[in-house]
């Protein structure tokens, strides 16, 4: 039998259980931002690094404020959002140099959003050959960096652009 340890899980998994606030809304109230993988603080959005990434650099962009869907935000935070996105995007193409990007919103616990109460933007990079044969035969991905690394990486790109 094969074993997968994540042990940073445990706390997002007591945190549902016993029904404590959203993982992201607490995480943005704290001032450890390399603690919290906050990379980019916005004034209506925050970016985060996806602590269980798809792709090593998979990040995401919320708004502060707390609702399940993009069509209860103001009309300033979703053009922040969307402007939010296209930076992201500019910074991952500069340190990790992907084939291509997806990006993505799960509206909905049905459609797939883990966190479905605070609607959050997916921007995961890609790469040729990215669905190996680890993810497609084994069904485990393999990431080649360490959240810590990519997010003192990503930090350091971001930085000098503001």
């Amino acid at each position: 039998m094969d074993y997968l340890w994540s042990p940073w899980r445990m706390q997002y998994i007591q945190n549902k259980e016993q029904g404590i606030e959203c993982v992201f809304c607490y995480a943005v109230r704290q001032t450890d931002d390399a603690q919290y993988l906050i990379l980019h603080r916005a004034k209506h959005c925050f970016v985060i690094l996806n602590r269980f990434p798809y792709t090593s650099g998979h990040l995401m962009i919320l708004p502060y404020e707390h609702q399940a869907s993009y069509e209860d935000l103001n009309p300033e935070t979703r053009a922040e959002i969307m402007e939010t996105i296209n930076l992201s995007t500019t910074v991952l193409r500069e340190i990790y140099h992907p084939h291509g990007f997806n990006i993505g919103v799960n509206i909905g616990e049905d459609a797939g959003a883990g966190i479905a109460p605070h609607v959050h933007f997916h921007l995961v990079p890609r790469w040729r050959g990215d669905s190996n044969f680890m993810s497609v035969t084994a069904l485990t991905r393999v990431l080649p960096e360490d959240l810590q690394e990519s997010y003192q990486r990503l930090k350091a790109a971001w930085t000098k652009r503001l």
